[in-house]
C-alpha cells in the first residue's frame, strides 16, 4: 500500500491547475452498436433509423454518455479514480463525426489528493457538444499536458 500511496503523491505533485489534455476519436457505427450492447441503452434515437429520421435530428444521435466517455481515455492515462461527474449536453453528434475532447485542470484538492476538472467536447473543431467537470483521485501520469 505504500507503494500506491507514494505513487498516488508523485502523480498529485506532477500536476498542475492549468494542465490541459487532449483526444479525439470518430465514433463509428461500430462503438454506437458496442456501446448500446454494453449498457442496453436501445433507445431509438440511438438504433432505430426510421424512427430517427422523423426526430428533430433527421438520423439516429450518438449516446450522450459515450460522447462522454470519451474523457475516461485521459482518466484512464491519469490512472484517474473519478469520485464525481457531471455533464451538460449541448449539441447532437452522429455517426461518423470526430469529437475533440479537452480535460483541464481546475484544482488540486490537498485533502484525498483529489484533482477537480473541466472537460469540453467539440466537434468540427468549434460546435460545443458537451462540457462538464469531474472529480477524483489521479494515481499515474502517462500523459503529458499540452
Amino acid at each position: 500500500m505504500t507503494d500506491l500511496r507514494a505513487q498516488v503523491e508523485k502523480t498529485f505533485a506532477g500536476i498542475e491547475v492549468g494542465d490541459r489534455f487532449r483526444w479525439s476519436r470518430t465514433l463509428t457505427e461500430g462503438d454506437v452498436a458496442l456501446f448500446v450492447g454494453v449498457t442496453g441503452d436501445f433507445n431509438p434515437f440511438h438504433t432505430d433509423d426510421e424512427f430517427a429520421r422523423q426526430t428533430k435530428f433527421g438520423r439516429r444521435i450518438v449516446p450522450g454518455l459515450l460522447t462522454a466517455s470519451l474523457a475516461t481515455h485521459i482518466g484512464g492515462m491519469l490512472a484517474f479514480l473519478a469520485s464525481e461527474m457531471h455533464f451538460r449536453y449541448h449539441q447532437p453528434v452522429f455517426i461518423g463525426e470526430t469529437v475533440t475532447c479537452e480535460v483541464e485542470i481546475k484544482e488540486k484538492i490537498q485533502e484525498g489528493r483529489r484533482i477537480r476538472a473541466s472537460v469540453r467536447c467539440t466537434k468540427d473543431e468549434t460546435v460545443e457538444v458537451l462540457t462538464g467537470e469531474f472529480t477524483g483521485t489521479p494515481a499515474a501520469l502517462r500523459l503529458k499536458p499540452e
